[in-house]
Formats: structure tokens, C-alpha cells, sequence
């Protein structure tokens, strides 16, 4: 079904490209004859994962970056270009989130959430759009978003995270009216739960209830990464190329047994949120 030549000669920028879902996505694109640049704060899982793409033949580079920066994001991109010979798709994956009741979170984390995952994935956005668009050349952008967001619901307890991704998903759908005349397509997908090292730990608050959540599941268990790249895949590819403003649900069914994928939080104990709101300050 996925020829290995499908995405030859694609240049893919992809922020959050390290670690997780990103690095993930990146390995598969890669098996697909992309060529990948990887942005991140973090330098040592860039270069590791640069590294594991090159080990298996691909093509990769990387560069450091905070998406909140608009300025750096400039940088980044610039580098991305020259490092690829022209970007021509950007995934923006950056993304940050955590578990909290809102009123004890500060404004400043909420701000933090927002800069990463709303304003990084416009900063992105914009400062490729204009490249494309100013070259008279077309492009694709990708987003990740979230079950919470994409069905109108948002979700308790990960406020400023359906805060972000519910202005991603209206970013992604107002640009794909506005530039679609530049051939520039925006699309976005939206994961239920898939488990990854980093924010599975974050948003999980114990064993026990990751098994209560997996039970919960109309299919019993959690996403697989290569599931999510697939998909991934087919959305950047040339097959699906009147695919624009969509935003497809990756999740087994599950948001549809009821909206907001964390609501069901509210069960837990004050003890356990005292652990979390303890782990989280750490």
C-alpha cells in the first residue's frame, strides 16, 4: 500500500521531530524517501534521531529552535532550507500539555502550553507560507491536534492544552480556504491515545488507572505509533491531494463514548492530585 518511493523527493520539516509521535512519524517518512529536518529545544534527541534515520539509509539534519520564538523560527526554517535544498512540508508536532485543575495552575503555565502548541504551530506556519508563497511554489502542512479539539468538546483538567489545539484546528481549516490558491494544503489529524516515553507520564497518574483507560477503550488497547505515520503518510502524499481543511480522527472510536478524553479525572482522589500537582512542580 506504501510504496517506498511515495514520498521521494519531499523535504519535510517536522517540530517536536525528536522524540515521541515526531520521531516516529519522521523514521516512517524517511522509509518513504523524504528527506528530513528535525527542530526542537533539546539537542541530543535531534541528533539521535538523525542518527537512527541515517542508520537506515535516509537522509536527516536538525536544528535547535523554540517555537515560541518567532524570530528563531525564521532562523530555523532558513536552516532547514539550506540543510534540504527547499522544504516543501511542514508537520508541526511541538506540542506541550499536563493535567491540572485550572484553578491551580498559573497564568504563566497556562502561557506556556499556548506559545508552544498554538503560537509555535502558527510562528511555523508563517514563516513557511510566505517562503511558498512569495517563491509562487506550493506546500502542505500537517497538524497534530487532539480528539478534544477536533470534536468541540474540549476536555477538563488539560485546559490550556484544549485551549491551543482547538486554535490549531481553526488555524488549520481558516488557512486551508485562504491559501489554497497558492496550492498550499492544511490538514490536520487528531490521536487519541497513543503511549510515548515523555507526556504519557504526564498525563497518565498511575498504572492503575492506564489499565482503567485501556478497559474504558472501545477496542481495548492504545494506538500504535506506526498507525499514526501511516496515516500521516497518506495525508502529505500526491494520492490524496484534494484532502484539504480536514481533520481526521486517529483513535479507535473512543471520543465516541463520550466527549472530553480526560472528564473522566473527575473520579480521582485528592491524594492522587496532590502527587501529580507534586510531580508536576518537580
Amino acid at each position: 500500500m506504501f510504496e517506498k518511493t511515495l514520498l521521494a523527493g519531499r523535504n519535510i520539516l517536522i517540530t517536536g521531530g525528536g522524540t515521541g509521535l515526531g520521531r516516529s512519524m519522521a523514521l516512517r517518512f524517511a522509509e518513504l524517501g523524504a528527506k528530513l529536518h528535525l527542530a526542537g529545544r533539546r539537542e541530543e534527541p535531534l541528533r539521535e534521531a538523525c542518527d537512527a534515520i541515517r542508520a537506515a539509509g535516509g537522509a536527516a539534519s536538525y536544528s535547535c529552535c523554540d517555537v515560541r520564538d518567532f524570530a528563531a523560527v525564521e532562523r530555523m526554517t532558513a536552516e532547514a532550507d539550506a540543510a534540504t535544498g527547499g522544504i516543501d512540508t511542514l508537520l508541526n508536532n511541538a506540542a506541550g500539555n499536563f493535567i491540572a485543575r485550572t484553578e491551580r495552575i498559573s497564568p504563566n503555565a497556562f502561557n506556556a502550553v499556548v506559545g508552544i502548541v498554538l503560537h509555535g504551530t502558527f510562528h511555523a506556519t508563517l514563516a513557511l507560507g510566505r517562503k511558498w508563497i512569495a517563491a509562487g511554489r506550493g506546500g502542505n502542512v500537517l497538524n497534530i491536534v487532539t480528539t478534544y479539539a477536533s470534536s468541540g468538546a474540549g476536555s477538563g483538567y488539560v485546559l490550556p492544552s484544549a485551549c491551543a489545539k482547538a486554535g490549531v484546528l481553526a488555524l488549520t481549516r481558516s488557512l486551508a480556504v485562504e491559501w489554497a490558491r497558492y496550492h498550499i494544503r492544511l490538514n490536520a489529524i487528531a490521536p487519541g491515545p497513543f503511549p510515548t516515553e515523555g507526556a504519557w507520564s504526564r498525563l497518565l497518574p498511575s498504572g492503575d488507572w492506564e489499565q482503567r483507560w485501556k478497559d474504558h477503550h472501545p477496542m481495548k488497547r492504545f494506538g500504535r505509533h506506526e498507525e499514526l505515520a501511516n496515516l500521516a503518510a497518506y495525508l502529505l502524499a500526491p494520492q490524496s491531494e484534494y484532502v484539504n481543511g480536514e481533520c481526521v480522527v486517529i483513535d479507535g472510536g473512543q471520543w465516541l463514548r463520550g466527549a472530553g478524553e480526560f472528564n473522566n479525572l473527575a473520579e480521582l482522589p485528592e491524594s492522587v492530585w496532590q502527587q501529580l500537582e507534586t510531580a508536576r512542580k518537580k
